[in-house]
């Protein structure tokens, strides 16, 4: 019966008042009795006593501060939370005890590791919610102190709800100061401050990580390990890949330099803005040189974080990635293909 009347309401749209609740889920109850309501009252009772998410909901129910104070209590999803922040703080729904309520949800770890979310995707909230403008459109407010600090603990906590790709990593940074110039792909942050975020994250998380920059020496392109510690906090990771002497970022330099020094690693990772070329031998070349003198089935991603077009993988070769373009799904991204699962 509930099979049924589950796919009658799918196949024919709205259910009639006089059959609701006639085998459907509670969430379709729900939802059909929200589209009726018309009261914000109405609208808070339902999300209490229905799996209500915001996005079940009318329009005109979500320009209601009685409705996300609902929602809020019920406990939204980590993700979704972050993302209705402007909306909240327009509404004035985070004030007194919301507020607080608000503030100790963003940086619960258990709530960022169940959520699955990146300290990235953090990242970018913080900057955006810290702006007081949409990146995207016109919409303003005015932010909240106490939320802005809740992020900045979310973007240490959210390192808990990583899944280690186990891998050993070499990082190469362009350390260039293009990377301060051009935000990344629309993002509220700069190639600079994703760059070094995604250094103090892999350094936390993963076992065995070096990372290394794109600096100049010999009269050319060159490599030198940076000093960023997983105890750093970010401004301090970003001070130090800033002014340094930057060099150009042949993307073969890191296997070069792995296989100059022997040393081993699963994973090599360059990050630049949109410098993405080749020196005397090729990234693949270099990849396939560093495997065969070290045994190790090496992997190479390359991200060009405001690039459209990125071309220096070899498309026969499943070892290779390259990224053009940079947002929070990329870091997950990144570690799906140096474990191996993509």
């Amino acid at each position: 019966m509930a099979r049924r009347s589950l796919f009658d309401w799918i196949t024919h749209g709205r259910a009639e008042a006089d059959t609701i609740g006639n085998g459907v889920p509670d969430a379709i109850v729900g939802f059909e009795l929200a589209q009726m309501a018309s009261t914000a009252k109405g609208w808070a009772s339902l999300v209490e006593r229905y799996p209500l998410s915001w996005e079940m909901l009318p329009d005109a129910a979500l320009g209601e501060p009685l409705v996300w104070d609902a929602l809020i209590a019920k406990g939204m999803p980590q993700t979704a939370l972050m993302r209705q922040l402007p909306r909240l703080t327009r509404l004035g729904v985070l004030s007194g005890s919301t507020l607080a309520t608000v503030a100790g949800q963003l940086q619960d770890g258990q709530r960022l590791q169940r959520g699955r979310v990146h300290p990235i995707n953090v990242l970018v909230a913080l900057r955006t919610y810290a702006s007081g403008r949409s990146a995207a459109g016109s919409s303003e407010w005015e932010p909240k102190r106490q939320i802005v600090d809740a992020l900045d603990a979310a973007f240490y906590a959210a390192f808990r709800a990583i899944v280690p790709a186990g891998k050993r990593t070499l990082l190469a940074l362009d350390v260039s100061g293009s990377m301060s110039f051009t935000p990344c792909s629309g993002l509220p942050i700069t190639p600079r401050e994703a760059s070094a975020a995604m250094a103090l994250v892999t350094m936390a998380t993963e076992p065995d990580t070096t990372c290394i920059g794109f600096t100049s020496g010999r009269g050319g392109s060159d490599l030198s390990e940076l000093a960023i510690s997983p105890r750093q906090r970010l401004d301090d990771a970003i001070r130090s890949v800033s002014n340094l002497p930057f060099g150009g970022t042949d993307c073969a330099l890191p296997m070069m330099w792995a296989t100059q020094a022997r040393r081993d690693f699963d994973t090599f990772v360059v990050i630049t803005d949109n410098e993405t070329w080749a020196g005397s031998m090729h990234p693949h070349q270099a990849l396939v040189e560093y495997r065969q003198r070290s045994g190790i089935d090496a992997r190479l991603v390359v991200v060009g974080m405001t690039a459209s077009d990125v071309s220096i993988a070899d498309p026969q070769d499943p070892g290779m990635l390259d990224l053009a373009g940079f947002d929070s799904a990329a870091p997950n991204l990144i570690a799906d293909f140096s474990r191996g699962d993509i």
